[in-house]
């Protein structure tokens, strides 16, 4: 079944994907065609994670399975995000959510109307700021399944593709896969597949930084650290992360943590981003504004009201000035 085109905002597709046999969307260049495969300078754009419509009102009252029926405060708190991306100037490249827009598991009593809300929220967003979404265990369930993952992909669109931006190639993969495929071994296969044959694509272009978002972190400070709810089991994450540092990817940006964190493997860089809504640790809501470079990438979290008032620092605003 041909799936639906997976950059959007909710208002409006955006640019072409080129299609498999299978349907699956390979490629979405955000912007003209061709010219997103050539590096024209620096650029930057803006992470999300984890607004997680409900989990503020279920995690305040202790019951994380029936608690979600209240989630004011984080359409506010969306709101506010929005409203800060739509003031930077340059504008960013694309905002990217990764994972778990609202925060019913799939069945569950409230999750229509948290997706509804969350979408009447992002249709704010700037046309000219093109939204990514990066599937989280909220939105296709801890155990995924078939079913689970194509309402997703109705709602959201593919929950693994590939993008161009500015001659940077960025991949998106569904982390749920590598936690929990006992239920759909046959689309972690195919997703490992196509994570090979787009490496290749990569490696055949000579994109100047390949960078990757999932929800679920590799790992949030050692590359060896022991196995929990918040990263990937120790085996599994170690055959990707050798994966990574073999096709040259720079950068692996995730959320699930509600905590900002992160670490290198190799060179391979892992940040864990804290959440738009629910905190679970002592960091503030907030995005992460990403800047790339010619030679590196540079990231900084700012909180939404940071952001909102004082925009993006000076020394970031610089690297975007220089053209290479």
């Amino acid at each position: 079944m041909a799936k639906s085109l997976c950059i959007r905002s909710m208002v409006h597709f955006l640019p072409r994907g080129m299609h498999n046999q299978s349907g699956r969307t390979e490629m979405v260049r955000i912007g003209a065609p061709d010219d997103e495969y050539q590096w024209r300078g620096p650029f930057y754009f803006i992470q999300g994670a984890d607004p997680q419509f409900g989990l503020m009102k279920a995690w305040a009252v202790g019951d994380m399975n029936n608690g979600d029926d209240e989630w004011g405060e984080e359409i506010k708190l969306a709101e506010q995000a929005v409203q800060a991306i739509n003031k930077l100037n340059p504008k960013p490249k694309f905002f990217v959510l990764c994972g778990d827009l609202i925060h019913g598991m799939p069945g569950t009593q409230w999750r229509k109307d948290q997706e509804q809300d969350l979408k009447n929220v992002l249709k704010n967003t700037d046309q000219d700021i093109p939204l990514v979404f990066v599937s989280g265990n909220h939105d296709i369930g801890n155990t995924p399944t078939r079913e689970t993952i194509d309402n997703y992909c109705k709602n959201w669109g593919d929950d693994y593709f590939s993008f161009w931006v500015g001659g940077v190639f960025f991949l998106v993969l569904n982390s749920q896969l590598y936690f929990d495929s006992s239920k759909c071994p046959e689309l972690k296969q195919a997703q490992d597949v196509w994570l090979n044959e787009q490496l290749a694509v990569a490696e055949k272009q000579k994109c100047k930084h390949i960078i990757v978002f999932q929800h679920i972190p590799l790992f949030l400070r050692k590359p060896d650290e022991d196995h929990d709810y918040f990263n990937l089991e120790k085996s599994v994450r170690q055959e990707i992360m050798e994966k990574f540092h073999k096709a040259g990817i720079k950068a692996v940006f995730s959320g699930h943590y509600h905590r900002n964190a992160g670490g290198f493997y190799r060179g391979l860089e892992v940040v864990v981003s804290s959440a738009i809504g629910c905190q679970l640790g002592e960091d503030t809501h907030g995005l992460r504004v990403v800047v790339v470079t010619d030679e590196k990438i540079v990231h900084r979290y700012y909180s939404l009201n940071e952001l909102s008032s004082q925009g993006i620092e000076k020394e970031l605003l610089d690297m975007l000035a220089k053209q290479n």
